[in-house]
This record gives C-alpha cells, sequence and structure tokens, in this order.
C-alpha cells in the first residue's frame, strides 16, 4: 500500500470513529481536552491564540472562547487560510467549506501578534506529525517562513493519537498535541 492511500484509508477511519461518538460523549471529551489546554503553561501566558471551528465532530474548543484572551480564525481564501481577530459578538459566516469564518472586514492577523496556534487534525503521532483533511492548507499555512517560529499544539480526541504516521518532508512537526487525557510535549 502506498502511503497516500495510507493516509487515505487512516483518515476515513478515524473521521467516522470520531463521528460515531455521542453528541454527550464528544462534548465530554471537549470539555475534558479544553480544560487540559486551560491549565497548559504555553496557552496561559500567550496573549493571541489562532484556534478553529470545530465541523465534523472534531474536538470542540468553543468553552476556551470565553476566556480572555485576543482569538484569531481563519478564512479560506483560494488555497490559503488568511487569519482575522474575532471576539465574540463579532459575526460568523459559512465558509466555502461549509465551516464557520469571520467577516472578511474582520481585522487581519499578522504572525508578529500571534503567540500560540490550535491546529485541528484528524490524527496526530507520538513525533509530533500531523494527519488533517487532505486540502494541505495547514501543511502550506505552517511551512510558510513567517508563521513556522510560533508554537503549534495539535488538538485530537486520545484515539485519534497513534504510535506512528505515514508523513512527507514538507510536513511540519508540532510542538505538543493536546487530548482530553494528557498535553504531550514534542522534543524537536
Amino acid at each position: 500500500m502506498n502511503p497516500k492511500e495510507n493516509k487515505k484509508e487512516l483518515r476515513q477511519k478515524i473521521i467516522k470513529k470520531r463521528e460515531k461518538l455521542s453528541k454527550i460523549d464528544w462534548m465530554n471529551k471537549s470539555n475534558k481536552l479544553c480544560e487540559n489546554l486551560q491549565n497548559y503553561p504555553l496557552l496561559q501566558k500567550s496573549k493571541t491564540i489562532l484556534a478553529y471551528f470545530s465541523v465534523r465532530q472534531e474536538p470542540n474548543l468553543i468553552s476556551l472562547f470565553s476566556t480572555d484572551y485576543n482569538w484569531g480564525f481563519p478564512r479560506c481564501v483560494k488555497k490559503s487560510l488568511i487569519w482575522h481577530s474575532w471576539r465574540r459578538e463579532d459575526p460568523l459566516i459559512p465558509g466555502k467549506y461549509g465551516i464557520l469564518e469571520p467577516a472578511a472586514n474582520a481585522p487581519i492577523l499578522t504572525p508578529e501578534k500571534v503567540d500560540l496556534i490550535l491546529v485541528p487534525a484528524v490524527a496526530c503521532d507520538y513525533n509530533g506529525y500531523r494527519l488533517g483533511y487532505g486540502g494541505g492548507f495547514y501543511d502550506r499555512f505552517l511551512n510558510s517562513p513567517q508563521w513556522h517560529s510560533i508554537p503549534t499544539i495539535g488538538i485530537i480526541f486520545e484515539f485519534a493519537l497513534l504510535p506512528q504516521l505515514p508523513y512527507e518532508p514538507w510536513d511540519q512537526k508540532l510542538q505538543a498535541i493536546c487530548t482530553e487525557n494528557e498535553i504531550i510535549s514534542i522534543s524537536t
């Protein structure tokens, strides 16, 4: 089996498992994950954090968004992510993939203002590699030189933490992985 087929099968298997979670189990796991993040020193010392709005029963981070941080969320523009400031009272619009996004006229966030990036993933491994949805949005984003040095935390449920994932030369390692059970710091 070639690595691309392996990634595709693995992606489908984990997404199906995630989507089979009951609403109560999904929210309980999401809330525990958020508690772990709130207690993590890297998050506590951050002022501006990039995050995401969950889809397809990804870990839901909504309980974090009521905390006193500056939040940034992406808009998908062509094949890139454009990051905008967002506050709870700001409108959200369904984007190209049905994911909620800030309005196009919301203030843009530049890398020098960002302290931490919470990265959605289908799966992660103990080496810090992530498996995304296959569109390459986060791969391109995390590989761009201006964003490369900002700490990243992969966000997944425990069952999506695997011993090893197939990866490509351009894949960027995450600095940490957060699940509902723990936060793992990745040595580089």
